[in-house]
């Protein structure tokens, strides 16, 4: 696993085995920041993220290395935050960013809570906790963290559908790579 472009690109991400992560791969990675580029290569300048359930952090160091100026990493595992420092720690990335050690809809009420902005939500919960993208979408449709115009991008198992709409959200696009699915929202 690697970074794919800028600032850090080609630097390995470590992973941990036996623990219940499943890194996005680095071939969905870059289809998912290609459609986010699509061009306009700057696109991604100064823009800031939440990384939902971040395993490694393969996501939001992806959106770091191309130029974004925040990203929020949520894990709830200790290990696994443990891990996300890990790989930011050997990218030397020091700043802007956040790792917050919390379940997700707990992390969730502090982002909204502190008025925070984002552009861009990624949620990537393990395969088999097919409740937690319907309660998580459900939340962020209802918050007002995410900007006007922001985008929610899920993956998920190809076999299953998260859902066309939460709220004023609805899915824009869906695509699908191997055995993974990325759907992308928008507010209505």
């Amino acid at each position: 696993m690697r970074v794919i472009a800028g600032t850090y690109r080609s630097r390995p991400l470590r992973s941990l085995p036996g623990l219940d992560l499943r890194p996005t791969s680095d071939r969905l990675r870059e289809t998912l920041f290609n459609v986010l580029t699509a061009g306009n290569p700057l696109a991604l300048e100064d823009t800031v993220w939440i990384d939902l359930y971040a395993g490694t952090g393969a996501v939001g160091i992806e959106a770091l290395s191309r130029g974004a100026a925040m990203v929020y990493f949520v894990e709830s595992s200790s290990k696994a935050a443990e891990l996300v420092h890990g790989n930011l720690q050997s990218l030397g990335i020091k700043t802007d960013f956040e790792i917050i050690k919390q379940d997700t809809a707990r992390a969730l009420q502090t982002l909204e809570a502190r008025k925070l902005a984002a552009d861009f939500v990624f949620l990537d919960p393990p395969y088999r906790m097919e409740d937690a993208y319907k309660q998580t979408l459900e939340v962020i449709a209802g918050a007002s963290f995410l900007k006007p115009g922001g985008m929610v991008i899920a993956e998920h198992a190809k076999r299953f559908d998260p859902g066309e709409e939460f709220g004023q959200m609805r899915r824009s696009r869906q695509l699908k790579q191997g055995d993974s699915a990325l759907s992308f929202y928008r507010r209505a």
